[in-house]
């Protein structure tokens, strides 16, 4: 199965700009490239994934793209994370993957199991396999298989706006409740629910690159 994921990543000197409240702008910084190289680490990592590509237009991810030895895709054109992965999603298409796995840099629990979990449930194509965010509005992991299905709606309320395209087009939609995906870090209650997340949830742990100041506040 050559099923492809893409990791979108805008500018890192500008990501997570509403933990200032809580994290400086260096350690905003230094989050921003460990949850970076860990997504990248835990896709290569699953037996699902054929190939990881990163899109961006900042040359400091692109350089960690390369690093990782993960395909890099320039961002060029407009600006935006839907235009973005439109594009990235175009040149992917010419060596034809079986599906796409459009996956965010800031889920700081998520394990090559659970995107092998994601794969298990496009076993059957065609299948798009959508995972919500913890508040249910936004969408954090979208597997489509075959590619090409729907266009991206990434931003505030993509989640309904992902299932009714998925919907009118008839094909088998599967919606993907796992808690390690649905939390991102994106407001500073999402850094607490973290932290108790880590003594909640059952063999998981806070990977050693977020131990970062906001432990002490």
């Amino acid at each position: 199965m050559k099923l492809w994921a893409i990791v979108p990543v805008k500018p890192l000197h500008r990501g997570k700009s509403r933990l200032a409240g809580v994290l400086s702008e260096a350690d905003r910084y230094a989050l921003n490239i460990s949850l970076l190289v860990r997504t990248l680490e835990v896709l290569k990592a699953s037996r699902s994934i054929y190939q990881v590509a990163l899109v961006s237009r900042d040359p400091a991810a692109l350089a960690i793209g390369d690093d990782c030895d993960v395909e890099v895709l320039r961002e060029e054109g407009d600006p935006g994370l839907n235009p973005a992965l439109q594009s990235a999603a175009r040149q992917i298409s010419s060596v034809h993957p079986d599906g796409l796995l459009i996956l965010p840099a800031d889920l700081p629990l998520i394990q090559p199991a659970d995107i092998d979990a994601l794969a298990d449930l496009a076993a059957t194509p065609p299948v798009v396999v959508i995972a919500p965010d913890r508040h249910g509005s936004g969408t954090n992991a979208l597997l489509l298989k075959p590619a090409d299905q729907i266009e991206f709606t990434f931003g505030l309320g993509s989640f309904s706006r992902h299932c009714q395209a998925v919907r009118s087009l008839g094909v088998d939609l599967r919606i993907a409740d796992q808690p390690a995906v649905g939390l991102d870090l994106d407001m500073p209650e999402d850094l607490e629910l973290l932290r108790e997340m880590e003594f909640h949830l059952p063999g998981t742990h806070l990977p050693a690159v977020l131990s970062i100041p906001w432990r002490n506040l």
